[in-house]
């Protein structure tokens, strides 16, 4: 039988296009988590700021981050601009970091706003497995598209996973879609939402992160504060 899997989701204050700074602050939550898994916000490697390069999983500035994964036996789900499957241009991914270093696990498949300018969104719904636990990844739009959460679910997942970013007068968006995707696929969600300010014109993001049990109640939230971590362990 499976162990109960405990799940974090974060919400770390943000240096725009500062991977260095935010990669410090990503490793300093996962040590505080005590998570087996934690989710960070979309972009959150560097702020949601549309332009900021590609960041590859070989990336050495994402070192510390690595080496807090290995000393407290974590993944973290961080969301960066991350090179498209050609190499030349950026999607909105996801890196699934671990002891072993860090690979790009999913790319956000429905871009909104001014994203389809300045990314290539990917094309295929992914669920991670730890501990024999399925993830599906998703990252903020996403969540608002029931084809998405039917495409991933179909995938035989536990959860529901996403990173996001919204102001704080959308704060009650995320409630709506987590709860959508949970009475028609009976899974756990968890959505890490930013707070604070995160560059790219939200001086004001929502915060609330929360995990949601397939019943659609929330089990765990975080305020409106940079900082905080809300989590709970899936059985």
């Amino acid at each position: 039988m499976r162990q109960p899997l405990t799940i974090a989701v974060a919400q770390p204050p943000c240096v725009p296009y500062d991977v260095a700074a935010n990669a410090l602050i990503h490793a300093a939550t996962v040590r505080s988590a005590g998570a087996r898994v934690v989710v960070f916000p979309e972009l959150s490697l560097t702020g949601y700021e549309l332009d900021a390069p590609a960041i590859t999983a070989e990336d050495q500035r994402l070192a510390p981050l690595v080496a807090a994964c290995a000393e407290s036996g974590s993944v973290a789900l961080a969301g960066a601009p991350v090179p498209d499957d050609t190499g030349r241009r950026s999607s909105i991914g996801v890196l699934a970091v671990d002891a072993a270093g860090a690979s790009v696990a999913y790319r956000k498949i429905w871009l909104g706003g001014a994203e389809p300018e300045w990314f290539v969104p990917g094309t295929t719904p992914v669920a991670l497995d730890v501990d024999g636990w399925r993830l599906g990844l998703a990252v903020c739009k996403d969540t608002g598209v029931p084809r998405h959460a039917a495409d991933t679910a179909a995938l035989g997942i536990d959860a529901y996973v996403a990173g996001a970013t919204d102001s704080a007068s959308d704060a009650g968006i995320q409630e709506e879609r987590a709860r959508r995707v949970a009475a028609d696929h009976g899974v756990w969600v968890a959505i890490a939402s930013f707070a604070g300010s995160t560059g790219g014109g939200y001086s004001d993001a929502a915060g609330r992160s929360r995990i949601w049990n397939p019943d659609g109640g929330v089990v765990a939230e975080a305020g409106t504060g940079p900082g905080e971590i809300a989590r709970a362990s899936l059985t």
